[in-house]
């Protein structure tokens, strides 16, 4: 019989990588509950409470998978909707330009960029609803 034996450096690696994945989901969430559950609730079902007020309707963030058509997370769009700089600037609905947003907070002690903190924060939302799809 084969032992299958892993060294203390193979087990502290996997614990930060499985640490790792839950932290940053984790800061996606809160990130998720600060900049768009008004709207799109908590559940990201677009029931939040901001939802009726708004003239548009407010998308399932849960089936962008889905509503691709392939069933894969349309990632690389999703960032560019979310941050809204660039090269989807004009969103054509009431979703804030949330690049800006997040340029404008930006505060950094330890000297990075504010746009290495805004593609941060964007980053963190956007593996977030990955995570969420259905």
């Amino acid at each position: 019989m084969e032992r299958l034996v892993f060294s203390g450096a193979a087990i502290a690696a996997l614990f930060l990588a499985a640490t790792s994945v839950v932290a940053q989901e984790e800061s996606g969430r809160q990130e998720y509950m600060i900049a768009c559950a008004g709207c799109h609730g908590e559940s990201a079902r677009g029931d939040g409470p901001l939802a009726s007020l708004l003239n548009i309707h407010t998308p399932n963030l849960t089936m962008l998978s889905e509503n691709v058509g392939n069933g894969e997370f349309p990632f690389e769009y999703t960032l560019w909707m979310i941050d809204g700089r660039r090269i989807i600037r004009a969103h054509g609905s009431e979703m804030p330009v949330w690049g800006d947003r997040y340029q404008a907070s930006s505060t950094s002690e330890r000297g990075e960029s504010d746009d290495m903190i805004v593609r941060g924060r964007i980053l963190s939302l956007v593996y977030y609803l990955e995570s969420i799809q259905e």
